[in-house]
Formats: C-alpha cells, sequence, structure tokens
C-alpha cells in the first residue's frame, strides 16, 4: 500500500475533522481565557468550556458538576487516588486494586505505598479477568478505595464492573474506575463508578484533556486537590483551562457516543478476520483473553520464537506495538502478560494490534500478510504455506 498502515489506535488516535473543526476557533479569534469574567473574550471562552461539559456529562450520563477537566487521564488518576487517601486518611489507608491496570494506576499505588498506604493488588486469571469475589474477599475495615479498570489497554479484555460496584458499595468503599479505552467502544455511564476517568486522545480528539468524574451524592465523593492555583474546576484543579482541547473532548465524546455501537460492530468484524488469518498461517500462535470479553478493536497477539521488538522494526508499513505505550520505554515484559502467566520470552513475543474508526479491510488483510510474513521468516519458516 502507499501510505502507512496504522494499527495503534489504543496508544493514541488521530484527531477528528470534526472535532479539530471545533477547537480552530479557539486558537485564534475565540482565544480568552475561561476564567477571564470581565469581558466578552473571556465569557466565550467559559461559555465553550460549559457546553464541552455538558457533552461530557451527557455522554456519561451525569450532572456537569460532577466533572473536572483534567490534563488527561493519567492525571485524573492521581488527582483521584491522592485525593481519596488525603481526604479520607483518618478512615484508613488501604487500596485494592488489579495486577493488570494501567502504569498511571500501578505507579501511583507505588508512590503512595511509600508514603503509608496499604496496596492489595490482585492477581487475574489467565484471560485477564478478576471477579467481584475476589475483590470482596479483599476488603477490610480501613479499604477506602477499589481501583479497576474498564477494560484493558493492552489485551481489550474487559473486567466485570457491574458486580465489582456491588461488593465495593456494599462494603462502603469507594471505586475509581478508569474507563480511558472504554469510552467511544463500549456503552460507558459513569453510574457504576464512584471516580471515573477518561482521556481525549483515546477518542479521536486532542491530547492534553481529560476528566475525572466524582460522584455527588449516595455517597458524595470529596477529595483534596493536586494542584493549587487560581481556584478553578470549582477548587479542584489550579491553573487556566486547556480551552481548545476542552472543547475539543466535548466533541469528540459527543461523536464517540453517537458512533459507538456501529464502530464496535466493524471493528470488531475485522479484528476477526485480522485474528483469523494470523492464527491459520501460524501455527503456534495465540490471542491473549480470548475467552474472556474484549473491547472489539484491539487483538494481543504471542507469537512464540519471534521478537516483538525485532518484528516491529521490520514490518514497515504497518504500525503497531508491543503493549502499552507509556512503558514502551522499558526493557521488562509486560506486567499485563506477566499477570496472565506468560513467560518472559512469550511476552516479549507479544504485539497489540488496535483497531480504529477508519480502519478498512485493505488495511487489514495488508497487515496480515506483512505480519505473516515477516514472523515466518524470522522464525525461519516459508513465507507462504
Amino acid at each position: 500500500m502507499d501510505r502507512p498502515i496504522y494499527l495503534d489506535h489504543n496508544a493514541t488516535t488521530p484527531v477528528d475533522d470534526r472535532v479539530l473543526e471545533r477547537m480552530m476557533p479557539y486558537f485564534t479569534d475565540q482565544f480568552g481565557n475561561a476564567s477571564s469574567g470581565s469581558h466578552s473574550f473571556g465569557w466565550a471562552a467559559e461559555e465553550a468550556v460549559s457546553v464541552a461539559r455538558e457533552q461530557v456529562a451527557d455522554g456519561l450520563d451525569v450532572q456537569p458538576s460532577t466533572l473536572t477537566f483534567t490534563s488527561g487521564a493519567t492525571e485524573a488518576i492521581n488527582a483521584a487516588i491522592k485525593g481519596v487517601l488525603s481526604t479520607y486518611r483518618r478512615k484508613g489507608q488501604h487500596i485494592v486494586t488489579v495486577e493488570t491496570e494501567h502504569k498511571a494506576v500501578m505507579d501511583t499505588c507505588d508512590a503512595v505505598e511509600t508514603k503509608g498506604a496499604d496496596i492489595t493488588r490482585l492477581p487475574v486469571d489467565e484471560s485477564g479477568r478478576v471477579t467481584a469475589e475476589q475483590v470482596e474477599a479483599a476488603l477490610r475495615d480501613d479499604t477506602i478505595l477499589v481501583a479497576v479498570m474498564w477494560a484493558n489497554n493492552e489485551t481489550g479484555v474487559i473486567q466485570p464492573i457491574q458486580e465489582i460496584t456491588k461488593v465495593v458499595r456494599d462494603h462502603g468503599a469507594l471505586f475509581l474506575v478508569d474507563a480511558t479505552q472504554a469510552v467511544g467502544k463500549l456503552p460507558v455511564t459513569a453510574d457504576p463508578a464512584d471516580l471515573l476517568v477518561a482521556s481525549a486522545h483515546k477518542m479521536y480528539g486532542p491530547k492534553g484533556a481529560g476528566i475525572l468524574y466524582a460522584r455527588d451524592r449516595r455517597p458524595r465523593v470529596r477529595w483534596s486537590p493536586m494542584i493549587h492555583g487560581g481556584g478553578q474546576e470549582d477548587g479542584h484543579r489550579g491553573g487556566t483551562l486547556n480551552v481548545p482541547a476542552v472543547v475539543g473532548m466535548g466533541r469528540a465524546f459527543e461523536i464517540a457516543v453517537d458512533e459507538q455501537a456501529d464502530d464496535a460492530e466493524r471493528m470488531e468484524r475485522l479484528r476477526s478476520r485480522l485474528e483469523n488469518r494470523i492464527l491459520d498461517a501460524i501455527d503456534d500462535a495465540w490471542v491473549n483473553g480470548a475467552d474472556a470479553s474484549r473491547l472489539p478493536n484491539t487483538t494481543s497477539l504471542t507469537l512464540p520464537g519471534v521478537s516483538a521488538e525485532d518484528l516491529l522494526l521490520a514490518m514497515r508499513g504497518v504500525a503497531c506495538s508491543t503493549g502499552s505505550a507509556c512503558a514502551s520505554h522499558s526493557n521488562r515484559p509486560s506486567h499485563v502478560l506477566k499477570a496472565h502467566g506468560l513467560s518472559d520470552a512469550d511476552a516479549r513475543s507479544t504485539v497489540r494490534l488496535s483497531l480504529g474508526r477508519h480502519t478498512t479491510q485493505e488495511e487489514i488483510d495488508h497487515a496480515a500478510e506483512v505480519l505473516i510474513e515477516t514472523a515466518k521468516r524470522m522464525k525461519g519458516q516459508p513465507a507462504l504455506r
């Protein structure tokens, strides 16, 4: 094909043309600070932020006042975990999470653990699932927070969020859900969560915008701000809002929710085509999490005997990854795949391909052909069967 094929949409997505069109005026003519309340430039920016907040709130079926705009999901996760620990420290310092969480959760838990928090990290089965019964068994009198991601960024495995919600609420702890990969790919509302995070650039919006939802009743969640200065976002996050990015997130959220069902059906069909072609051609390959419910756009393929890093370098014209973009600087095997029970060697022989809104069947067929031929060559096998 003449153009590169992009199959790394779980790392980031291109900005949708409709989103960019909505954002552009706020870089140029409507450049005001949303906190400038004494003139029309500030009023226009403030109104644009209000509209974006309503668009996100509508998509999550919550009130706009429950949302705080952040620079992304990582900041929102840090604010949620650290903010809850600070506010509820007299109740307890115990957090329950899962071994396959995104590094934003894992590293934040590591950080607060050095300052006295007690972290329980639950194992998953070979398909990457944790059960509500495991969560329930881990809860203690001093448990203040449970953090479980809706869908895994590396394997696409979907966790039983509704079932976990019940046991956490019955216990009286707070439930933090990382919905960063789920929004736009699954039907997502904030109802199961006490706290929920998402990021614009995973749903065809701009980088630099995310949200933290905090329930405002039954129970009302309180959390201490992590960033001070200026009192923006009702005092929850100081600093001048990135108005173009916030505007883009609102529009991206609106489109993602409206087109979720159609996008999911098409991407799942293309993903199955991709997986079937590769599994038919490479006898010892497998899909991680194949027995679990997964995101419709994501496949994690282990190709024993093949270095994933070398494979990606050799697959010219096809962009995919070995796993999370946030951990790509590390030489260590994926903590997600290790939690699935993979050996170091098999974890290093695993690639993630994640499809997007504009991925075509022609691209899928070409990418499968390139991957198969490259992997067979690296394994010393004939390229064609």
